[in-house]
């Protein structure tokens, strides 16, 4: 069954936040707007937007184009944008994804098809990383490859592991499940809102299911060093408990690797283990080389710009939590939360 966007009986809502994004948004909607054998809509949410955004969503037929509107106190703006979006959608599901997402043909279906097959209440997809500056090459696979280490999907899939994740790029929830948990209106003031999203899924007994969606979707998050070292400086001392001691592993795993390599066995290993972030051979390699010092960087800078207490991102500054739990566990997401039960 083909689709016509904007039906009036949609099964998914589509909801783009989108803030500046000109440069992606076009390949973004199009993408969407091709997707067919399921009903849907797609609603953008102009996120005070500066450039073009506003006018691209706006010259896409049936494409519902509405404004964040302010924002509150204790809100960040992509919390404030999918919230919006929530309150305006018709579907029974709702896909939230960025404006930087590329869409293959069919993946709305399939990914319907899947969290329903799955018994799933959050679907969400770790999508393919496009990398294409120097930096984006040596950095991106070293820190998915981490990622992966700390987040297998196999353990987020499982509810008796204690580990809970979910990629905001793709997150494909149950509309019953998602206002049973309060929406993003319980994670407003969460930078990192994909994991608390997830976890309070988990808190109320809601199954979760997380994958690796390059078969589905792929995103180029950072164009440059300038975007790809904020945007790491604001998450990833959120992401890995002990950022520092992580950061030292890395660093000393790469200096061996370096000063072994007549007997490389250590650097064989890193690359194996970066090797795990579905890159292509050549940019693993490239990241082996050069990566660890460069996320080591990042993960140091991160817990340091946490720690003063401001974070900043698209041109917002947001309070960082000094003492915020470490991530992963039920336990962190009762205080992440704020509730004791």
């Amino acid at each position: 069954m083909d689709v016509s966007v904007g039906s009036s009986q949609p099964e998914v809502s589509v909801i783009v936040p989108a803030r500046n994004e000109e440069a992606s948004l076009g390949e973004c909607l199009r993408s969407l707007v091709s997707q067919t054998e399921v009903e849907f809509e797609i609603i953008v949410v102009d996120d005070g937007s500066t450039d073009g955004t506003r006018a691209i969503a706006e010259s896409f037929t049936g494409v519902r184009v509405i404004s964040a509107g302010a924002l509150a106190a204790g809100w960040t703006g992509k919390n404030n944008a999918v919230a919006s979006g929530a309150r305006e959608a018709r579907g029974t599901w709702i896909l939230f994804t960025d404006a930087d997402t590329v869409h293959r043909p069919g993946s709305l279906a399939r990914a319907l098809a899947e969290a329903k097959s799955q018994g799933g209440d959050l679907l969400s997809y770790s999508p393919e990383q496009v990398v294409t500056t120097f930096a984006e090459k040596v950095v991106m696979p070293v820190v998915f490859a981490e990622l992966a280490a700390e987040y297998p999907p196999e353990k987020v899939r499982d509810a008796s592991s204690g580990i809970v994740a979910a990629n905001g790029q793709y997150i494909l929830v149950r509309r019953a499940a998602y206002e049973a948990v309060g929406g993003h209106a319980v994670v407003a003031h969460e930078i990192l809102e994909d994991v608390a999203l997830a976890k309070a899924f988990r808190r109320r007994g809601l199954r979760i299911f997380f994958r690796y969606g390059g078969d589905a979707v792929r995103t180029r998050m950072y164009r440059n060093w300038e975007q790809l070292r904020e945007g790491w400086t604001k998450n990833l001392a959120l992401l890995f408990p002990h950022p520092a001691r992580r950061a030292a592993m890395i660093a000393g795993w790469w200096l061996v690797a370096w000063l072994m390599l007549p007997l490389p066995v250590a650097a064989v290993a890193l690359f194996l283990r970066i090797r795990g972030a579905n890159f292509g051979l050549g940019t693993t390699l490239l990241a082996t080389a050069f990566g660890p010092p460069v996320f080591a960087y990042l993960l140091v800078r991160s817990e340091r710009a946490h720690a003063t207490g401001t974070v900043s991102w698209k041109g917002r500054d947001y309070k960082a939590a000094a003492n915020a739990p470490a991530p992963g566990s039920i336990q962190d997401a009762k205080q992440v939360l704020g509730t004791g039960c």
